[in-house]
This record gives structure tokens, C-alpha cells and sequence, in this order.
């Protein structure tokens, strides 16, 4: 998989530009401020419908303007695919995939497939359980796109049995309807939580093995990695991956916070309360990895998903956001290595000798909102 050509309009700083691309190695140079991480964000928001910068689609609309739209070719098994996104802060966003309008923009999710390395990724290590959860959710998603559907369904369950335990407490003592709805969000919550549980569930079986293959080599034999998944269920309740197993004991859980939950107003047990535990050898990398350590373990995540999806089928694009700048001479090296051979690498940097030798291709410098080729 590769992508031809990337169109923007009105996305972040660019009023209109067009790129041209190819397979291999092209690096995107220019000072910092000037465009280029907007350039594969826009990509990243074609492949997740979501950008690793920002929370919420208004920064992505240059200023003035209603509206962005993000337009990419990408050719996989030798055909060409177009996809467009239109995105509306403040209303429904629209999507195209081969010209044609999709019902809904999820439709469009594993057209395009990438990997993305950014500074930001040492907060999956070091930050809270949400950048972890948040991890775990997006290459769900990029696997098995279905599950983009799953993750909303549950957050909209979630968002409305959190609004009724805001209200519900007097409806305890008077044995009110509130309390009547609230069981039936409790089942909801039951049947969404589950099947994101079992979903997050394989994927750490799957993940587990290729993280700490992936450790091994960019540490260079520097320990063991290891993850863990946290629950708010009981232990034994993960034994099963079965969805229907997972409900009832989530189901249980809930029950038996029910009094706790309407006195604080929100819901206490389920995927969202959930975390990722990231280990090198006995001990949790939050807290105890060095910042070399922390390092070596967010590329480990990245290049694991990323051996993940291509078994999937379809070798997914690598997008290197301004993150050799960050890494000592032994991981830059490593990490070269290891992407070099990928379908399309697409990296960005503040100067091109911050790019490896052995990752030489294609380059555009990018100052003043424009983007130029220079080989």
C-alpha cells in the first residue's frame, strides 16, 4: 500500500496544495512551524478519522474557512483508490471513497492503513491509562474497522448513563422512573463494554509477543517487555473472551457499584476505567523506565502494530513525525534499519541531517506554506 497523491483544502495552514508521492522513503524538511506534520496529519485522519495532535476537528480548519476537505489516491494490489474526507466543525462531517458518497465516514476506515512514530508517543508510556486505551482503540480500529462502530456505541452508552447518575439520586429514595432507565443503560453498558473488552483482549494476546520482539531489537538486548491488561472486572472474569461471559460479569460489576456510582454520578467499572500495564522485566515502565527506556518501548509499540497490520494483509504507510530529532545515534540507527524496507516511509524533520543516511529518497522542503521537490 502506498499513496499517489494528497490533496488539502482549507486543512490547517494550507489553503490548497497538492503532493505528489511514490513508494520508498520521502522526507518532508523545512523549520518547525511550517507545515509538515499538517501535511501527515491530514493522512492520519483519512486512515482514523481522528488526528494524534488535537481532540477535536476545529484546528484543522484553517482559519476563515468552514470547512476542510482531505483528498488522497492510494493504491494497493496495483489499484487506485480515492478517498476524501470533508471536515465540518459544529456538524456532520462527509466522506467519498472512489467518487462516490458514503453513508457515514467509518465507511472509508482501512482504505488507508498507517503507522504513525511522533514525539507524542512517549505519553503512551509515561502518560495516563487514557493515551493507553487510546492506543489500544485506534489499532482495534485500524485492524478490524468494525470496531470503530463499537467504540462509538459504547461512548454514547457511557455519555448517557453518566448524565442520568447526575440526576438519579433522588430517584433512589423515591424509587423514581430515574432509577427505572438507569437499568436499562446498565444493560447497554453491559453489551457495548463487552464486545470492546474482548476486542482489547485479543489484541494484547496478539500484540504481546511482537512488543517484546520489537523491544528487544531497538533496546539492543536491553530486556524483556511485557503487557498487561488491567480491568476494572475481577481477574477471573478475563479468562473468557466470550462476549456474552464478559457481559454478565460486567453486568455484575456494575450492580454491585450501583450506590457508589449514583452517589459520585458516574459510571465506575468498564473498558473505560481499564489500563494497559507496560513492563521491562519485573518492573512497570511508568514510573521506573529511564527516558531511553521510555523511548525504546513507544517505537516497540509502533513498529509491533505495525508488524500487526501487515500480516493483517496490506502493508501499512509509515509516517516518521519529527522523531529522529529525538532519539540518541544507537535508536536512530535501529530504527532506520527496520523501516527502510517498508512499502512508503514518510518522515518529517527540521533538517535534513536529522534523516539517516540509509533512509535517502525523495525530499520536499516545506517553509511559508509551500512545498517544494527538491530530488
Amino acid at each position: 500500500m502506498f499513496v499517489r497523491h494528497l490533496s488539502l483544502t482549507d486543512f490547517r495552514s494550507y489553503a490548497q496544495v497538492d503532493l505528489g508521492l511514490e513508494p520508498g522513503v520521502t522526507a518532508l524538511v523545512g523549520p518547525n512551524g511550517q507545515g509538515k506534520t499538517n501535511l501527515v496529519e491530514a493522512l492520519g485522519y483519512l486512515a482514523s478519522l481522528g488526528s494524534h495532535r488535537v481532540a477535536t476537528d476545529a484546528p484543522l480548519v484553517r482559519a476563515g474557512a468552514e470547512r476542510a476537505v482531505v483528498r488522497a489516491g492510494v493504491i494497493r494490489e496495483g489499484r487506485e483508490t480515492r478517498v476524501e474526507v470533508e471536515i465540518s466543525p459544529g456538524k456532520a462531517n462527509r466522506a467519498r471513497l472512489g467518487g462516490a458518497p458514503v453513508p457515514r465516514p467509518r465507511e472509508i476506515l482501512g482504505t488507508l492503513r498507517t503507522v504513525l512514530f511522533a514525539p507524542e508517543d512517549l505519553a503512551i508510556v509515561k502518560g495516563d491509562p487514557a493515551e493507553r486505551r487510546r492506543f489500544l482503540d485506534d489499532l482495534l480500529v485500524a485492524r478490524a474497522p468494525r470496531y470503530s462502530a463499537v467504540r462509538s456505541d459504547y461512548d454514547r452508552v457511557l455519555k448517557q448513563r453518566n448524565a442520568l447518575l447526575k440526576t438519579a439520586g433522588a430517584a433512589r429514595r423515591t424509587g423514581g422512573s430515574s432509577l427505572r432507565t438507569l437499568d436499562v443503560w446498565d444493560a447497554h453498558l453491559a453489551t457495548a463494554g463487552a464486545a470492546l473488552l474482548a476486542g482489547r483482549l485479543d489484541l494484547v494476546d496478539a500484540l504481546s509477543p511482537v512488543v517484546d520482539k520489537a523491544y528487544t531489537s531497538v533496546s539492543r538486548g536491553g530486556g524483556t517487555a511485557a503487557l498487561t491488561y488491567h480491568s476494572s472486572l475481577p481477574a477471573d472474569s478475563l479468562a473468557s473472551r466470550d462476549r456474552d461471559v464478559l457481559a454478565a460479569a460486567l453486568a455484575a460489576a456494575v450492580a454491585a457499584t450501583r450506590d457508589a456510582e449514583l452517589d459520585r454520578g458516574v459510571t465506575l467499572v468498564g473498558p473505560h476505567r481499564d489500563d494497559l500495564v507496560l513492563s521491562i522485566g519485573e518492573l512497570p515502565a511508568r514510573g521506573y523506565a529511564s527516558h531511553g527506556e521510555s523511548w525504546s518501548f513507544a517505537l516497540a509499540l509502533r513498529l509491533a502494530s505495525y508488524d500487526l497490520l501487515r500480516a493483517d494483509g496490506g502493508e501499512p504507510v509509515l509516517v516518521l513525525d519529527d522523531v529522529f530529532a529525538e532519539l540518541d545515534a544507537s535508536r536512530r540507527e535501529q530504527l532506520a534499519d527496520v523501516v527502510g524496507p517498508a512499502e512508503q516511509v514518510l518522515i518529517t524533520a527540521a533538517v535534513a541531517a536529522d534523516v539517516p543516511e540509509q533512509l535517502t529518497g525523495s525530499r520536499y522542503d516545506v517553509a511559508a506554506g509551500e512545498v517544494r521537490r527538491v530530488r
